[in-house]
């Protein structure tokens, strides 16, 4: 069990409270996912709750947490110290006394080699990691975006783990299908009224029924307070008219009639009373809900004729680390279709995705643009967002981008930030961004929707599935290849496969 109370938890670079007096209990049976938008702070509460030292640099930290047992912690990223280390080192022995485990997330001869952690695919790297948590029996499981790399049966499969397993776990994730799969306590935190306010709502229900509940009680709540400012407006209006007359007759009344002047002053007095009670029920006013909106990012309209050949390309084989992953890879797109590629951790498709890149790059019959899993390739982290988009557009372009990111909700002070201070859902949008700026027709995307909020994912969901132009899409995300994408392909040795999802 892990006890938080009063926890509070103030970003030294900007004064923002992330969390403040919060009081949560992770008890037996509890999976509760921390859900949000992006930059909210998710990883910095996960982090402080397992060590406070992990983020002493950038947040300061108050109130109490309470464990009971030993906590496991699996950190978005692999850290240096183990990221080199033998896979034969990282398990020990561990891997005999638990062979049903083990073998469930990583084949025996790749748990007993001797490749380094490093060495491992971004999915491989995961399971690797997640395996050295379990192994240990841990009392309580704290995962920062576990799904992250992992290809579609290995998300099964944790799932499964996730929801069987008695150990408390709680989690951020980003992965809907998960979240809706396993999920019973939903920690939402937000950042409302121009990211001034911090919110943390807890509900101890389903991901499905907590959003459904959430946006009855929003809507009721906007319709209260429309209905109570509507009616306010017909009372003024209506006040306002016999004030209008009152003080005409007042000002108009014969100094010879004094018995009517009282009346009228005696009148004008009762409006001015009727105004001040107005005011004081306007006081007491529902507000309208401050909710945190999820992202807003449309591209421009662009299409391609349905009869253009996009991509025609023939691979012998595809190569990487010096050997060969796959033979025969062939992959045909016309104007306007959306392709998704799935596959096995370490299948190739991120390789594969860079070798299309490196066909359609140059062609100057469209414009392609690409999304990598790592940003750094195509953003300059040095950068601020506002600068790296300068390099590229016109003064009225860049005033475009502002508008933009206003509405994709970046702040002035994100907007003017080092890139490589952004959280990674923040990098994904100014790549988005770019390709709407620059008109793109063709996108590679590499796990688009992997650092966006269950909030924000629909959006970007809804705005690619409904982009004019051709999409290539790697993706793990079931949502998105039922949504997005016309036809699915399957990386594997043998090369590209159509399959049909269930």
């Amino acid at each position: 069990m892990i006890e938080l109370k009063n926890v509070s938890l103030k970003l030294l670079t900007d004064g923002r409270y992330i969390a403040e007096n919060f009081d949560f209990t992770l008890g037996s049976g509890d999976k509760a996912v921390i859900i949000g938008e992006e930059g909210n702070g998710k990883s910095t509460l996960l982090k402080s709750i397992f060590d406070r030292k992990l983020t002493d640099g950038y947040c300061e930290f108050s109130g109490t947490v309470k464990a009971h047992g030993r906590i496991a912690y699996l950190s978005q990223f692999a850290d240096a110290d183990t990221d080199g280390v033998r896979l034969c080192d990282l398990f020990g022995d561990d891997h005999y006394a638990h062979m049903d485990e083990a073998l469930s997330l990583l084949p025996f001869e790749l748990i007993t080699s001797e490749r380094r952690l490093c060495e491992l695919s971004g999915g491989e790297r995961v399971r690797a990691r997640l395996l050295r948590l379990i192994l240990d029996e841990p009392d309580a499981l704290l995962l920062d975006e576990p799904t992250n790399d992992l290809d579609i049966e290995t998300l099964e499969w944790l799932e499964k783990f996730l929801r069987l397993t008695n150990i408390p776990v709680l989690f951020v994730s980003h992965d809907e299908t998960l979240i809706e799969n396993v999920a019973n306590v939903i920690i939402h935190m937000e950042q409302v009224v121009r990211k001034t306010e911090c919110r943390i709502t807890v509900a101890r229900c389903g991901y499905r029924e907590y959003a459904e509940r959430r946006a009855l009680t929003f809507e009721h709540q906007k319709q209260v307070a429309q209905k109570q400012r509507d009616d306010y407006a017909k009372q003024m209006d209506k006040w306002r008219r016999i004030h209008d007359r009152v003080e005409h007759e007042l000002n108009t009344i014969s100094r010879q009639n004094p018995s009517g002047g009282r009346l009228l002053k005696k009148k004008m007095k009762s409006v001015l009373s009727t105004e001040k009670r107005f005011e004081r029920e306007r006081e007491e006013f529902i507000e309208f809900p401050k909710e945190e909106s999820a992202i807003i990012t449309e591209f421009e309209p662009v299409a391609l004729p349905r009869g253009k050949v996009v991509l025609d390309i023939s691979l012998p084989r595809l190569d990487a680390g010096g050997r060969t992953i796959a033979s025969n890879v062939k992959l045909f797109v016309r104007g306007g279709e959306k392709i998704g590629i799935i596959g096995a951790n370490g299948a190739g498709k991120s390789t594969l995705m860079n070798v299309l890149w490196e066909n359609l790059r140059t062609r100057t019959d469209i414009v392609a643009a690409y999304m990598p899993q790592d940003y750094s390739r195509m953003l300059d982290y040095s950068l601020t967002p506002v600068e790296f988009l300068a390099e590229n557009y016109s003064k009225d372009e860049i005033t475009k981008a502002r508008t933009y990111m206003g509405s994709m909700k970046f702040t002035h002070a994100e907007m003017t930030a080092p890139i490589g201070s952004l959280s990674g859902g923040q990098r994904a949008k100014i790549l988005l961004l770019d390709m709407v700026i620059r008109g793109a027709n063709v996108l590679l995307l590499d796990e688009p929707t992997r650092n966006f909020s269950p909030l924000s994912a629909p959006v970007v969901r809804g705005s690619i599935g409904r982009f004019g132009g051709s999409v290539i899409s790697v993706s793990h995300d079931r949502k998105y290849l039922k949504e997005v994408c016309d036809t699915v392909y399957e990386l594997s040795e043998a090369g590209l496969t159509r399959v049909e999802l269930l």
